[in-house]
């Protein structure tokens, strides 16, 4: 086998053991922003019922919702007549309490949804005495206990999440490392013999790390297209549950991998030329 022919085998060889890497690593990071996402999700369909005053009338009810929708912290608001409350009750219980009352004891009410960052029981118990200052709102209640559950379970998921992602890369950062070091091992005694006519530290590694980096980047676009091929048709399996190929997201993940893929690339072509430059020459046979 020729020079040039094992120097194009391990070039396609590192080439595939990056693109390796770094997809399953924006597969990691494709799973952190959905599992926000999702979390997101449930904590948008969390928030306070707002009971209103009896003798309340249409317009303040109609004014109190334009002003709670230009809040920032409401995701979404909802009127519920006290005639809708008594149909809900009763499909729920699956009895008629009216007919054995003689009236509708509920009160019509407001369900307020409140966005992700304020779902959470420190935030709700702020925003209550706030809402009470409105005259027409009797009471503000919320279920205390499921919000509490949501908020420890998604920050237990996301610590959970974050760590997974840092152990990740850097166990990519070292199958990198490794991979590209076995790309300059091919070129050592090109290396020591360009230190031995003189040339700097710099001026030698200068090429090698341009190798690497255009490694890294080329090996960055193929694990994008992989990951966007496999994202594809996760997605056509799921379109009837929910999106997962959001733009923003799709975005990030690219962004990422490229960055990972640049950056893990110059560092560890770096760091390989130079342990060959720190080399005597009979340690490189």
């Amino acid at each position: 086998m020729s020079k040039k022919s094992r120097n194009w085998g391990s070039y396609v060889a590192a080439l595939l053991s990056i693109t390796l890497v770094l997809a399953m690593s924006g597969a990691l990071v494709f799973v952190l922003l959905n599992a926000k996402s999702v979390a997101d999700s449930v904590r948008e369909n969390l928030g306070c019922s707002i009971i209103i005053k009896e003798q309340s009338s249409s317009a303040d009810i109609s004014r109190l919702k334009k002003i709670l929708d230009a809040r920032p912290y409401v995701f979404s608001t909802e009127y519920i007549s006290k005639e809708r409350a008594a149909e809900e009750f009763k499909r729920d219980l699956g009895e008629d309490f009216e007919s054995v009352l003689g009236y509708n004891p509920l009160r019509p009410s407001i369900e307020m949804k409140l966005k992700p960052e304020y779902a959470n029981v420190d935030s709700i118990e702020m925003l209550i005495p706030i809402l009470l200052q409105e005259t027409i709102i009797q009471e503000v209640s919320y279920q205390k206990t499921l919000v509490q559950l949501v908020s420890e379970n998604v920050k237990r998921i996301s610590i959970f999440m974050l760590s997974a992602i840092a152990v990740f890369l850097l166990i990519s950062f070292v199958l990198i490392r490794n991979t590209l070091h076995q790309y300059v091992y091919a070129k050592r005694f090109i290396i020591k013999t360009m230190q031995m006519v003189g040339a700097k530290a710099s001026f030698i590694a200068r090429p090698f790390v341009g190798e690497g980096i255009l490694l890294g980047l080329f090996s960055a676009l193929l694990a994008i297209l992989l990951l966007y091929i496999g994202i594809y048709f996760l997605q056509e399996q799921m379109a009837d549950i929910f999106s997962i190929m959001e733009l923003s997201t799709m975005i990030i993940v690219a962004v990422v991998v490229i960055v990972v893929g640049f950056v893990v690339s110059w560092i560890s072509s770096w760091i390989s030329v130079l342990g060959y430059l720190s080399k005597r020459e009979d340690e490189l046979y």
